[in-house]
């Protein structure tokens, strides 16, 4: 490994460690020539995960997208950065542990949808008013109705949406 300040290639690791999900090693290195310390980390080289859209073109999976579009969905809601950057881990590591290299756009959406239900359901109603295109109020309506009917079937009436 070639030292960032230095250039040399004459380093030795001093500390190793595993991130929390296992996927990652951070390497604590040294450097025998200027005495300086730098951080690499080791992943497991993937083949890039790509989507399709709607229009069968396909783009390499973002997650800054994906963390975007979280992000407009929970504006002004109490939700910490932190979980809605775990949703965009855990949406993609499915896509990767479902699909070899490709997965519908239509798939990472209902995803997110199940991952925003759990957390928030205005950001859920959110995400989903986007995500599903509703072509008029009445299809709009059936949904909401749809989520009401569930709500009430899961805390009797009278719970909070």
């Amino acid at each position: 490994m070639r030292c960032p300040y230095c250039k040399e290639e004459d380093d030795r690791v001093i500390d190793s460690r595993a991130s929390a999900d296992g996927f990652v090693i951070r390497r604590r290195r040294l450097c025998q020539v200027c005495d300086r310390r730098f951080t690499t980390y080791e992943r497991i080289e993937q083949t890039p995960l790509r989507v399709i859209k709607k229009d069968q073109s396909r783009v390499p999976f973002d997650q800054e997208r994906l963390l975007r579009g979280l992000l407009k969905a929970c504006e002004k809601l109490d939700i910490p950065m932190e979980e809605l950057e775990n949703v965009v881990d855990r949406v993609e590591r499915q896509c990767l542990d479902a699909f070899d290299k490709e997965v519908s756009s239509r798939v990472i959406g209902e995803l997110v949808m199940e991952e925003l239900r759990a957390i928030d359901k205005v950001a859920y109603v959110r995400f989903a008013s986007v995500y599903r295109e509703f072509r008029d109020l009445s299809h709009f309506k059936e949904f909401l109705d749809d989520l009401l009917r569930d709500l009430e079937g899961v805390d009797g009436g009278g719970g909070r949406t």
